[in-house]
């Protein structure tokens, strides 16, 4: 795999399950947020499928569009596109009724020094979306970081357990999930709650972090010991058909790899990989942050990609020194500080 062509052809797998959910799912489908990392690939996806099941819905994603490009990028592969700062009353109020949302926008990375503006974005805003779009079925994109930091003896936590989140980002994705439960009950708003942790492509990601550090001889911290990751074709097509399953109340819905990863079994496969011995520092604390994924097997069943098939990807992507985003996942991160 050496072009960006290549691994387009990995993001955008279509299922026959996945093309069945689209046929039961009546309207079209907007995408809020979707200039960020993931939001250009689940559009295509959404736009490929939808092709693929012979149906004539459309595709609209919504965001800034800072960088052009990729709007006309996603013109180019049949996505609608509106330029809105959603932060905006006004380009807000003039966004289109639609049946289908997927909302993806928030910030994390940069929290800290600027907290008023991460829950402006992560708190505030649901809220006026959730009015806006009181008529829709809305799939929420949340984070596995709502939940508390869990010992490694377990499979971490289900959508019934505790949440307990560490830091501002964390609480205020908490606050998030909250806004939107509140009107859901005030408009009776189907909604799913989608709790990602952590989605990889070979441009960015936790496994792409461990191995630029194989790679490059660099100590790798084990404090933060075990991690799930789910390749983020497989995220994309689960949040797409989650649409069906929005529900008044709202149902939340961990999406992650069921495989409980031990970060230094991660790096010694890369060593060997690169013929590198790995080097690190630390020791794995008893708690790691972890999210069970059992509930999305069971709605979602089927094959993914595996940990051995994405460690040999983004190892050959290295190697041929594939195009990357430069946008790390600070996974290591045990103190909420983004």
């Amino acid at each position: 795999m050496r072009t960006l062509d290549e691994l387009d052809s990995t993001l955008y797998h279509v299922s026959s399950d996945f093309i069945n959910d689209l046929r039961e799912l009546n309207g079209d489908i907007m995408i809020l947020g979707a200039g960020g990392k993931m939001g250009p690939s689940l559009a295509r996806l959404a736009r490929l499928a939808i092709d693929k099941a012979g149906l004539s819905k459309k595709i609209i994603a919504v965001s800034r569009f800072s960088n052009k490009d990729a709007e006309d990028e996603m013109n180019r592969y049949g996505i609608e596109t509106i330029s809105a700062d959603l932060m905006d009353d006004t380009a807000l109020a003039n966004l289109p009724e639609i049946e289908n949302v997927l909302y993806m926008a928030g910030t994390k990375f940069g929290t800290t020094g600027n907290e008023a503006y991460t829950w402006a974005m992560n708190t505030y805003l649901p809220g006026r979306i959730a009015s806006k779009f009181r008529k829709s079925k809305i799939v929420v994109f949340s984070t596995g970081n709502v939940y508390p930091l869990t010992q490694v003896t377990s499979d971490g936590p289900t959508e019934v357990d505790a949440v307990g989140p560490v830091g501002e980002y964390a609480q205020s994705c908490l606050g998030r999930e909250r806004i939107f439960e509140h009107f859901s009950n005030v408009y009776k708003t189907p909604i799913l709650i989608y709790r990602l942790n952590y989605a990889i492509d070979l441009r960015y990601g936790v496994l792409l972090e461990i191995a630029k550090s194989v790679r490059a001889g660099k100590p790798i911290d084990l404090t933060m010991g075990f991690v799930n990751v789910i390749w983020q074709g497989d995220a994309n097509e689960v949040a797409i058909r989650c649409l069906n399953h929005c529900t008044y109340p709202p149902q939340k819905l961990n999406v992650t790899g069921t495989q409980k990863l031990a970060v230094k079994g991660i790096a010694e496969q890369f060593g060997k990989h690169f013929n590198i011995e790995p080097v690190f520092i630390g020791q794995p604390v008893t708690t790691a942050l972890l999210s069970n994924a059992g509930k999305m097997e069971k709605m979602f069943p089927g094959k993914r990609v595996s940990l051995d098939e994405m460690i040999s990807r983004t190892g050959e992507w290295l190697t041929q020194d594939g195009a990357l985003l430069n946008k790390p996942t600070h996974f290591q991160e045990r103190g909420g500080k983004f």
